[in-house]
């Protein structure tokens, strides 16, 4: 390996920690209060996002099912060819996009609006199509991606599943979310065998 390459190896673990730890700094404490109130009570969940922001916006419609709260992700393809029949009144949706502005995401933020479902928007720009629509907005700011072109998405990936975590352990103690509820439903894997095993002492 080059001593370049590994240089930049290093730099991008300092710029992707730095990236999680401002969001402490910025957070926006009333809104990420009211985003947590909304995703206890509403209905379902749907998390919408296109690329890298879209494997964020499956992880957390993932983890938000193994607290026992409906989620689902949609792609954004699949919404405006009828997939938003899913979406209801008193749904909440969770949509990414650091820009704010993403072509594939303009009708779906409208069709929420009509539809009457809360959107809790994420996004680094305050001005765009998303932070204004959004009923919740919730900040990210990136000082740079950990690529030397700046251009990954790198350290804005690793920020918004850490903010989107954030939001899930708040739901986790506003919910009581027992251990034993966990268990029953995470029968699989090594997780699965480890709580069980303590469940049947």
């Amino acid at each position: 390996m080059k001593e370049q390459s590994l240089k930049r190896a290093m730099e991008s673990l300092q710029i992707e920690s730095k990236a999680i730890a401002d969001i402490a700094d910025y957070l926006d404490v009333p809104a990420f209060v009211e985003a947590v109130k909304v995703l206890c009570k509403c209905n379902k969940i749907i998390t919408c996002a296109s690329g890298t922001s879209g494997i964020a916006a499956k992880k957390i419609s993932h983890s938000l099912c193994c607290i026992e709260r409906d989620a689902f992700f949609m792609s954004p393809a699949e919404a405006v060819h009828g997939g938003l029949g899913g979406l209801k009144k008193d749904d909440a949706m969770i949509m990414i996009s650091r820009g704010g502005g993403t072509v594939e995401l303009l009708p779906i933020i409208d069709v929420c609006k009509k539809k009457r479902a809360t959107l809790i928007g994420i996004t680094e720009n305050l001005n765009s199509p998303l932070a204004k629509s959004a009923d919740i907005v919730l900040p990210l700011k990136i000082e740079r991606e950990s690529d030397k072109y700046n251009v990954m998405a790198t350290a804005s990936f690793v920020a918004t599943v850490a903010l989107l975590d954030a939001l899930l352990v708040a739901i986790m103690e506003e919910t009581n979310y027992r251990l034993e509820q966990f268990a029953l439903i995470h029968p699989g894997g090594a997780v699965g065998a480890l709580l069980n095993k303590a469940d049947d002492k």
